[in-house]
């Protein structure tokens, strides 16, 4: 089993991190970034997501929708322009693939991101940082489960699936918890629970190793 975590503490900006260059495939931890790269390109053109594809940003995040995922993957420019937005973002070992969910990303990466989202100063404006930190926050019961596992406070977007190859399961969580920004991605599980629980321990340890090092 392969774990990679990264931390970041919002009241004082210290970082830690383990793991945190190894590449994973993103499975639905990429639907944010995705959303990102929309919000990129709408801030571009000067304009706000239309109806439609607010809506279809709100089931992707909240509910994991794969077809609202493909849509509005399409809506930012195709694979193309999610690199593009990527770069722009900072992450700079995240490369999109034709499937969404084989994206390949890092935690690093992933934290990266989520200072883009939580943090002033960021590419994305104050109107675009709103609109995913409060999906985030509305993830529904069932998929609301690992770093928020660290405390409260959390808005969060999860990723799970099962390898064809192997079986096994790649397991990730991305967001905020108790004031920290927290990426954990992992893969190499038997099964969803048991990567839940591996995951949400990750977690849970990263934030109490930053709260005892000040």
């Amino acid at each position: 089993m392969d774990l990679s975590v990264a931390v970041y503490d919002m009241a004082d900006g210290r970082e830690a991190a383990y793991g945190e260059d190894r590449t994973y495939v993103c499975a639905s931890v990429a639907k944010p970034a995705i959303l990102a790269a929309l919000l990129l390109r709408a801030q571009d053109a000067g304009r706000w997501l239309t109806a439609g594809e607010r809506r279809l940003a709100a089931v992707m995040i909240e509910r994991s929708d794969n077809d609202a995922a493909t849509a509005l993957r399409a809506a930012a420019g195709g694979v193309a322009a999610l690199d593009s937005a990527y770069a722009r973002l900072g992450m700079a070992r995240t490369s999109a693939a034709p499937a969404w969910g084989l994206t390949r990303t890092t935690a690093r990466d992933q934290l990266t991101l989520l200072k883009a989202v939580f943090r002033t100063g960021s590419v994305l404006d104050a109107r675009s940082r709103r609109f995913v930190t409060e999906l985030m926050e509305r993830v529904v019961p069932g998929q609301d489960w690992g770093v928020s596992a660290a405390g409260d406070g959390w808005a969060l977007k999860n990723g799970w699936l099962p390898r064809t190859a192997s079986g096994l399961w790649v397991v990730h969580s991305v967001g905020r918890a108790d004031g920290c920004l927290i990426a954990v991605l992992s893969d190499g599980h038997t099964s969803l629970d048991a990567g839940i629980v591996r995951v949400e321990t990750a977690a849970v340890s990263a934030v109490r190793r930053m709260r005892r090092s000040v």
